[in-house]
This record gives C-alpha cells, sequence and structure tokens, in this order.
C-alpha cells in the first residue's frame, strides 16, 4: 500500500491521478501544506468502517427510490387447534 499527497490544486488540476492512486492506498489532500481531507477507494472505506455499513445508510444510497422489493408471499402451515 502506498501514501500519496496532493496539495488541493493539484487534486483540482488533476482528479484522474487521485483517483488512480487511490486505488494503491490513501491520499492525503492538504490545504496549505497541512492534511486536510484523505480519499480513500470504496474497498478500503467499507474495510475501515466494517464492510456494508447500516440499513439506514443503504437507504439512503443514491437510485434506491427506484428499486422495486417484491419479497415472497410467506406461507405459514396452520393447523387447526385441537383440545385433548
Amino acid at each position: 500500500m502506498s501514501i500519496t499527497t496532493l496539495s488541493s490544486r493539484e487534486l483540482n488540476q488533476d482528479i484522474g491521478r487521485a483517483k488512480r492512486a487511490a486505488q494503491d492506498g490513501p491520499v492525503f489532500i492538504t490545504d496549505r501544506g497541512k492534511p486536510a481531507h484523505v480519499l480513500l477507494s470504496i474497498e478500503d472505506y467499507q474495510r475501515l468502517t466494517g464492510a456494508g455499513g447500516t440499513l439506514g445508510e443503504a437507504l439512503a444510497l443514491p437510485g434506491v427510490a427506484e428499486l422495486r422489493f417484491l419479497p415472497a408471499k410467506l406461507r405459514l402451515g396452520v393447523r387447526a387447534a385441537t383440545f385433548d
């Protein structure tokens, strides 16, 4: 894993470079020479945060409103009660 450091100006001039570097490790983004942000690949982020996140976070993802959820009907075996 490599660590890359870019200034905010460098990031603005070549975002593609930052995205490629994030595939190999974190990219530290500096403002006036001081670390201000970190760019991570989604895989690294999920590993750091404990994989998938919460149901609330999943429901807040873009495009979720367009998904159709059609669960199968639940079939319960119902028997008549017997009183002996």
